[in-house]
């Protein structure tokens, strides 16, 4: 019994002694794993290089010792290969990606208005009038309640405006998403589905970056300019939206683009943001009124000069406004 016991034990001491490098190895590589995946830097488990590679045939491969780490990395594009926009149409499988623009998020179907077939031959009278019947239920039946249909409205309404504006794809999104929480938060009850829709394209071009002005936006819209100024302080303070200062220097290409000025005019336009505004004068000034001065005052600095009415005309500004700022702007540049 006593030599039993003694076997027992040394047997174990040896499969310890034995598997204890590998359990070392081990930790060791999971602990190297950790770090790279911490690091966001894969090493090789071999030498602990970081130079890994791709061949392009989905392997991935140290470039110091040869060691394949991956051989079977997953291909997440499509089977079929395509040269061209026409041939990527035809061979593709699926529609189009989801969209916030839309209220039903682009995922039901629609029926195209050209009445012909499959094989492009035009339809028949009898299948014309039934494709008109089956097209105006489809769009009756896209909406399931008077929610629906005013975010329908709504959303229209921004792609309307984000048109006559001219601002790009990614604002008309980030001015949907707005207006969907301020649907859900239900700060539409109470004003006008257009005022709203209007305040939040007002502030997708905030946080986008895009320079338009609320006078612009009140152009487009069929809200008065006030109105819309009310909602958008509104809708920004529920929705804690953070809306940094407009930089007038936002509106300098734009403006100097329409009076047909140089980039020399331009470049001087920023230096008297630039100066002004470190001692202060921008503060509590319409950024639109501010860059217009600049502009006026550079073109007469570099001898390309524009009247105060021209400027005025393209910054949407008055003539007041523009001369109150250039004479601030002058006395500080130090220019007599």
């Amino acid at each position: 019994m006593l030599a039993q016991t003694f076997i027992s034990d040394w047997l174990f001491s040896v499969k310890e002694h034995m598997e204890r490098p590998t359990r070392q190895r081990d930790s060791e590589q999971e602990e190297r794993e950790e770090e790279s995946e911490s690091t966001g830097q894969q090493t090789c488990p071999e030498c602990e290089s970081e130079s890994i590679s791709s061949d392009g045939g989905g392997e991935l491969v140290c470039e110091d010792c040869g060691l394949v780490i991956e051989d079977e990395n997953i291909d997440r594009g499509p089977e079929w290969r395509a040269f061209n926009h026409s041939e990527r149409q035809s061979k593709s499988r699926v529609g189009a990606p989801t969209t916030q623009t839309m209220h039903d998020k682009g995922l039901t179907t629609q029926i195209d208005w050209k009445d012909k077939d499959a094989y492009g031959r035009s339809l028949s009278s009898e299948k014309r009038s039934q494709m008109h019947r089956l097209r105006k239920w489809q769009e009756r039946i896209r909406t399931k309640d008077a929610g629906e249909r005013n975010l329908q409205f709504a959303l229209s309404e921004i792609d309307r405006m984000a048109s006559a504006l001219g601002v790009p794809r990614s604002v008309r999104e980030v001015a949907s998403v707005i207006y969907r929480r301020a649907l859900n938060e239900d700060l539409i009850r109470g004003r006008s589905i257009e005022g709203v829709a209007t305040a939040c394209l007002y502030a997708a071009c905030r946080q986008e970056g895009i320079p338009r002005s609320l006078e612009e936006v009140s152009d487009v819209s069929r809200v008065e300019q006030k109105e819309i100024g009310r909602t958008y302080r509104y809708v920004a303070q529920e929705l804690e939206l953070k809306m940094e200062p407009v930089d007038p220097k936002q509106y300098v290409p734009r403006f100097a683009s329409e009076l047909e000025l140089s980039e020399e005019v331009q470049s001087k336009a920023n230096e008297i943001i630039d100066t002004t505004a470190e001692q202060g004068l921008l503060s509590g000034k319409s950024p639109t009124g501010y860059a217009a001065a600049a502009i006026y005052a550079a073109s007469l600095l570099c001898n390309e000069k524009k009247t105060q009415r021209e400027v005025a005309d393209v910054a949407q500004v008055t003539e007041v406004t523009i001369r109150n700022r250039y004479q601030e702007q002058i006395e500080a540049m130090g220019i007599h």
